[in-house]
């Protein structure tokens, strides 16, 4: 995925959906900006929302911790990121269990484990 989005951003910026030149879309130009490179993809029309949704979704399956997902999305509070909590594998109490059992650290690489 981030080989594609690296592969069609603009050659003036690092932005992947913008304008001519590079500089951000307005809020209207988002909305059928999405709409049109989702039909030309072949996909179901949804829109950013839905976007937003399946990435923090992926993120809380994958067992991120809710204040990254919180950062990440860019979500008010921790309260709205607690809505995929129920996603993560497990939860968050047998993840840390797991940290300790392992004795690894949040840093740690295998290689330095063996």
């Amino acid at each position: 995925m981030t080989a594609a989005l690296k592969a069609i951003r603009h050659l003036k910026g690092r932005l992947v959906f913008c304008r001519g030149d590079g500089s951000r879309w307005t809020n209207t130009t988002m909305r059928a900006g999405i709409k049109r490179q989702e039909k030309r993809a072949g996909l179901r029309v949804t829109g950013w929302h839905v976007l937003r949704h399946s990435f923090c979704s992926h993120l809380a399956m994958r067992g991120a911790a809710a204040i990254a997902i919180k950062e990440l999305a860019g979500h008010s509070s921790i309260a709205v990121t607690n809505r995929y909590k129920h996603l993560a594998p497990g939860g968050a109490a047998r993840n840390a269990i797991a940290l300790l059992e392992t004795g690894r650290q949040v840093g740690d690489s295998a290689e330095e484990l063996a």
